[in-house]
This record gives C-alpha cells, structure tokens and sequence, in this order.
C-alpha cells in the first residue's frame, strides 16, 4: 500500500535536524499576520524615517517571537486533540517529534527574553504584547471553548497588532481604521472556522469542542453580516481617516480582496489558512501589494 502524503509528512517532521523542529514549533509561517504592525507606518508615509521603520520592524519582531511562544502553548495544550486532526497531526508535539516538556521550556525561555526586550525598548508597546499574551492564555485554556467569544479573541489579536504598531512609532490610529481591523480580522476566524466544520465533518466536537456549538447556516449568516460591516466600514474610514478623500480609490482593492477570498472558501473550499492563502495564491498577494503600494503613493501625492 503506498504511503499517503500525511504519512510522508510525518517522516519528513521526525527526520528533522532537531533544532528544525523547534523552529517548526514556532510557526514562522503564520508571522505574516504580524505584518500588520506596519499598518500605522504605511498610514503615516508622509513623516515616516528611518527611526520609525526600525522601531516598526523590532515590533514586529517581537510580535513574531511573541505570537510563536502562544503557538507552542497551543500546541502542547491541544497536543492529543490535534492528533485526531487530519492535518494538524503532523506537528512537532503532536506526532510525538519533539518532547513536550522541553517545548514548554523552551517556550517559557523565549517569551521571557521577548518581554524584557520588549519593556526595555518600549514600555507600553511592552503592555501591549502583555495583554496580547495573557488573552491568548486564556483562549488557550478556556474561552477556545466559548462559542462567538472565542472569535472575538481571535479577532482582538489583530488590533492589538496595529494598536503596537502605532504606539511603537508615535502615530495614534483612527476608531475606523481599528473598526475596520477588527471586522476584518473577524472575516478571517469565521472563515477558519467554516473551513474546520467542512474538514473535520462528523468527528467536529473531538478535535475543537467548540464546534459543536457552530453550524454551516450560522457561520454563513455572519460572515455576511461582517463582510457588509467591514466594506462599509472602510468606505467611511477612507472618508474620517483625516487623510486625503482619494483614499476612496483603494476600496475597489479591498472589494476584490475580499470576494476573492469568499470565492476561495465557497468555490475552491479553502480558508481554513489566512497565512498560508496570503503566500500561495497570487491573486491575494497581488491584492494585498498593490493596496500597500495604493496607500502610500495616494498618500504621498495628495495628503497634505
């Protein structure tokens, strides 16, 4: 019987060096959601420097470094529930690669040297991976388990990304642009979840419990309602940025952006991976470039 591709990827995960492994544990994939530190910089090209690119970019570091010590808690939390999953069961914890404990040492290591570099370059930036840190702790343990909350959490990480960005640099960030961030991020966890009740069908309640609690029906009906939310939300925000009004001509970039992404989770049945759909499909990242570029060439020509 010949091996299938889960089983070659397993061996893949236990023929790695082993310091590969711990480097597996923390996700570097799934950095590019922290890209959204950049969100203030961008925002503020007119007065950006050099000084406010390196801070943005030690932030967002730090964000990665951060955000990888929750994905090891994660991971050894939920280590015998993702053996159960048909894709998660080839993690480092999960398929027995890599022991458990010293994960979580490892884990506890690096989260501490994040935080003392983090206070010491800036302290409310340092408050603000604090409480990123702890909700995440707390999704981890608990409110994973609770249904529409556990969204919510998902969904606060984000802002909490383009809340440190701004305050790294300086720059404050408008009530719309952290609407829109939120909205946004919350498009994404109900497409996730959409995609696990798709994967995992009948054996749902084994691998994430809360998904008992979810229906196709229901996770359709509000990602209309956020969709419609956030497109309107950043028509406005285009229009009290306290920017130029041509920013309005960006909003065709972000219609497409997200009807690509719908068309993605109905049509082609993924989702289930922001990160990974921002990297592997060429119309998103295309999307997303090109909205970067849009923002700071409108900004630089017309802002005054």
């Amino acid at each position: 019987m010949a091996p299938t591709k889960a089983d070659i990827k397993l061996k893949e995960e236990v023929n790695k060096p082993f310091l590969g492994m711990f480097f597996t544990l923390m996700r570097p994939k799934q950095w590019t959601k922290n890209v959204l530190v950049f969100a203030a910089l961008i925002f503020s090209i007119r007065i950006a420097n050099v000084d406010m690119l390196g801070k943005a970019f030690t932030g967002f570091i730090l964000f990665c470094l951060v955000s990888s010590c929750v994905y090891v808690l994660n991971d050894y939390v939920d280590r015998d529930r993702d053996r159960m999953h048909p894709e998660k069961k080839n993690r480092p914890l999960a398929s027995g690669a890599l022991n458990p404990q010293m994960a979580l040492v490892f884990g506890l290591v690096l989260l501490a040297a994040s935080f003392f570099a983090a206070f010491r370059f800036h302290p409310p930036f340092g408050f603000v991976l604090l409480l990123y840190f702890v909700l995440n702790v707390l999704y981890s343990y608990r409110l994973k388990h609770v249904v529409i909350l556990d969204l919510l959490i998902v969904a606060s990480g984000f802002v909490l990304r383009a809340v440190g960005g701004g305050l790294i640099i300086g720059v404050p960030l408008t009530p719309w642009f952290l609407i829109c961030t939120l909205l946004l991020a919350l498009f994404l966890a109900i497409s996730k979840r959409r995609h696990e009740l798709v994967l995992l069908k009948s054996d749902k309640g084994d691998h994430r419990h809360v998904l008992e609690y979810y229906s196709m029906d229901l996770l359709n009906q509000m990602n209309a309602i956020v969709t419609t939310a956030t497109i309107m939300s950043y028509a406005l925000f285009t229009f009290n940025s306290g920017h130029t009004i041509h920013l309005m001509w960006t909003l065709i970039l972000v219609l497409y952006g997200i009807f690509r992404y719908l068309y993605l989770i109905h049509v082609e049945g993924r989702g289930g991976k922001p990160d990974k759909l921002l990297l592997e499909d060429k119309h998103i990242l295309v999307t997303v470039v090109l909205y970067a570029i849009s923002v700071m060439f409108i900004l630089m020509v017309f802002d005054k």
